[in-house]
């Protein structure tokens, strides 16, 4: 008897973990997910609309936006945020991939070069700001910047809503892709030491 208690116990007790978890991630989200990645160069978030594109500009001084989802004329997002991003005079820039699917080291090649180049402040979003702009800030800080595995790594986390693990025991697409490219592009810190 005392083992079933133990067991309903435990249960509650993980349940009520993962909906919290749940209720803050999507609270994270619904709220913009907006975060630092470099200050003064880099930021990221979820879709920006067209008032977070004006108070992003006015606070940070966004000179170019990079939308990882893929450009879709004719939908209110994409309208709006090109539309916006004209009238404030920011770079509105399209690099479209998949948050279901590995990044391929040619396509992630061709966005680090671009990040690199882009006027800075610099703006990353997806939809959620947690799966692509978390593979594209920890990118970002990897190879761009250098920073430490662990410290570029963290740009994929519960922190942004990134799962890292995927249900039951798959690593998500984006960290798989960071896993990957650590060696394909030589930014590991163990390998960087030798």
């Amino acid at each position: 008897m005392r083992i079933g208690r133990y067991l309903l116990g435990a249960l509650l007790a993980f349940t009520v973990a993962i909906g919290g978890l749940y209720v803050y991630v999507n609270l994270r989200i619904a709220s913009g997910n907006f975060g630092v990645v470099v200050p003064g160069e880099v930021y990221r978030s979820a879709q920006v609309t067209p008032e977070m594109i004006r108070d992003y500009r006015e606070r940070y001084g966004i000179a170019t936006i990079l939308n990882l989802r893929p450009p879709s004329p004719g939908a209110d997002w994409y309208d709006a945020e090109v539309a916006t991003s004209a009238e404030l005079g920011i770079m509105q820039v399209d690099f479209g991939m998949s948050s279901g699917r590995m990044l391929p080291l040619d396509r992630a090649k061709e966005l680090i070069a671009l990040m690199e180049r882009l006027p800075k402040p610099l703006l990353i979003h997806c939809d959620s700001g947690a799966n692509r702009t978390g593979l594209a800030s920890a990118l970002y800080l990897a190879v761009i910047e250098g920073r430490p595995e662990e410290e570029a790594e963290a740009q994929l986390s519960l922190r942004y809503g990134h799962f890292p693990i995927e249900w039951p025991d798959e690593i998500s697409p984006m960290y798989a892709t960071f896993e990957v490219l650590e060696y394909a592009l030589a930014f590991d810190d163990d390998e960087s030491e030798s």
